[in-house]
């Protein structure tokens, strides 16, 4: 245990608590976090402000040290929980004041396939990165799919498989899309432990993200790169 115990939060200024809640959620520690969140809420805070300045960035740097091999899975799932636990508190606050969302996101495993670390690591990762994620779980036939984008419209479609034998699938998904004109509609991104990049073309997706952390990185560029073409347009 670190002697992080020892520190009152309450005592610190709002620089410093921004500081010590980066370093609580990179060391997975949900109380402090809940602790922290609520103390800039009562300093007057904004949810928004919390939940970028404080967890967004939080996960960022986490987000980058799994990238470069220096935290691993477990790690980062602590980080994520962490992370949770503050978003718990903010979610509904954030839903009362209308704050800006990044984008949308619908993910889930494909048919045939029930691992689901990685996709939860992935929604965590792009909740933490301020995305609205809906996960629709694992084993999911092309209609569940279908039913999430009818239902939610989100920015962006996410598929994950863990097995060589299920990996074609996110193919009949993607086809599927395009037999109903919709697949330009959506950002299609595709992740798992069997894939690559060569896969993700092959399939027709725009984007094989490696891990959690790229995945966050490409949703943003790429909904960024959508909207200055759809503002290019206008």
């Amino acid at each position: 245990m670190s002697n992080d115990e020892d520190i009152d939060l309450s005592a610190l200024s709002d620089d410093e608590l921004v500081e010590q809640m980066h370093d609580d959620l990179y060391d997975g520690l949900q109380e402090e976090i809940r602790d922290a969140v609520n103390i800039l809420l009562d300093r007057g805070w904004a949810p928004y402000d919390i939940l970028t300045k404080a967890l967004v960035e939080g996960m960022r740097i986490v987000g980058v040290d799994f990238r470069d091999g220096i935290l691993f899975v477990p790690e980062v799932l602590l980080s994520a929980n962490a992370m949770k636990a503050g978003m718990s508190i903010l979610r509904p606050l954030l839903a009362e004041t209308g704050a800006p969302k990044v984008g949308k996101m619908v993910i889930g495993t494909v048919k045939g396939d029930i691992h689901d670390i990685g996709k939860n690591l992935v929604s965590m990762m792009m909740e933490g990165a301020g995305f609205e994620v809906i996960d629709i779980g694992i084993n999911n036939p092309v209609e569940n799919y279908l039913a999430a984008l009818e239902e939610h419209q989100p920015d962006i479609l996410g598929m994950s498989a863990l097995l060589t034998t299920t990996m074609p699938y996110m193919k009949v998904v993607i086809d599927e899309m395009k037999a109903k004109g919709i697949r330009d509609d959506y950002i299609v991104l595709v992740g798992g432990a069997p894939l690559n990049e060569e896969f993700g073309e092959a399939v027709g997706a725009d984007g094989y993200c490696r891990d959690a952390a790229v995945a966050v990185e490409m949703a943003k560029d790429l909904i960024a790169r959508r909207h200055n073409q759809l503002a290019g347009r206008a």
